[in-house]
């Protein structure tokens, strides 16, 4: 349903080399680059696995902090997020675990990150 989503930033070198640490544990890398030369205005990076669906923009910070989830491929890739996430910078905001409120299979992680984003990683299989 989504193609991309864009997330702004107040201070976009600290985001963008936390999201370079932690992208590639769910698989995903930097993938473009752009700065005010092509976008008018700011520095915007590009974040997938496949195509840039996740974009971070300098401009000052989402107010209010948003809540994103990342899809996982499996329960550990949720546990090495987590990981990888407090290593990075973030304050654990919900560590790894089953949540059957959601549902039976949900397996879910949360980190704030460094702008105060509730970002999470998911996966919804039995394993």
């Amino acid at each position: 349903m989504l193609d991309h989503l864009v997330v702004k930033v107040a201070d976009f070198a600290r985001a963008k080399a936390f999201y370079e640490e932690i992208m590639p544990v769910l698989g995903a890398h930097l993938m473009m680059e752009f700065g005010p030369e092509v976008t008018g205005n700011v520095r915007v990076a590009g974040f997938g696995r496949d195509k840039p669906d996740f974009w971070l923009a300098e401009g000052g910070p989402t107010a209010p902090p948003i809540h994103l989830a990342f899809t996982a491929q499996g329960r550990a890739m949720v546990d090495r997020f987590h990981a990888a996430a407090i290593a990075a910078g973030a304050s654990d905001n919900g560590a790894p675990g089953l949540r059957p409120e959601y549902h039976e299979h949900y397996y879910g992680a949360f980190v704030r990150d460094p702008e105060g984003h509730n970002i999470e990683a998911v996966c919804h299989r039995p394993e």
